[in-house]
C-alpha cells in the first residue's frame, strides 16, 4: 500500500497547471484631455420642407436640433406608444413627414432627414 501512495503524491504534484502566457500589450500613449469638437455636418442648418415646417417651424436649423424639436412635440401631445415606447404614432401633422401610422424610433431619423434640404 506505501507504493500506492507514493504514486497518488508524484501524479498529484506532475498535474499542477502551468502558467499561462498572456500577450503583452504597450498601452497607446494617453493623449492630452481636449474637449471633444463637434462634427460640422451636424451643425449645419438645414431647411425643413413644408410638412416638418408645420411641426418645428420654418427656420433653419442643425440636424440634432430638428431631432429635439420632433421629439418635444410627440412628448408633448403624448404620442410615444404607451406598450412599446420605441414607437411613435402619427397624428394628423407627422403622417405626411413618416408616410405610415406608427414608426420606430429609429426609422424616424431617416424618414425625416428626406425632409431636410
Amino acid at each position: 500500500m506505501a507504493k500506492k501512495a507514493k504514486k497518488a503524491t508524484k501524479k498529484a504534484a506532475t498535474k499542477k497547471a502551468a502558467p499561462k502566457k498572456t500577450a503583452t500589450k504597450k498601452a497607446a500613449p494617453k493623449k492630452a484631455a481636449s474637449k471633444r469638437k463637434p462634427n460640422a455636418a451636424f451643425m449645419k442648418a438645414l431647411t425643413p420642407s413644408t410638412a416638418l415646417a408645420a411641426v418645428i417651424g420654418a427656420s433653419p436649423l442643425p440636424r440634432t436640433e430638428v431631432v429635439k424639436k420632433l421629439w418635444t412635440y410627440i412628448k408633448k401631445n403624448g404620442l410615444q406608444d404607451s406598450k412599446n415606447r420605441r414607437n411613435i404614432n402619427a397624428d394628423e401633422k407627422l403622417k405626411p413627414i413618416f408616410g405610415k401610422a406608427t414608426v420606430s424610433m429609429f426609422e424616424m431619423t431617416k424618414l425625416v432627414s428626406k425632409h431636410l434640404k
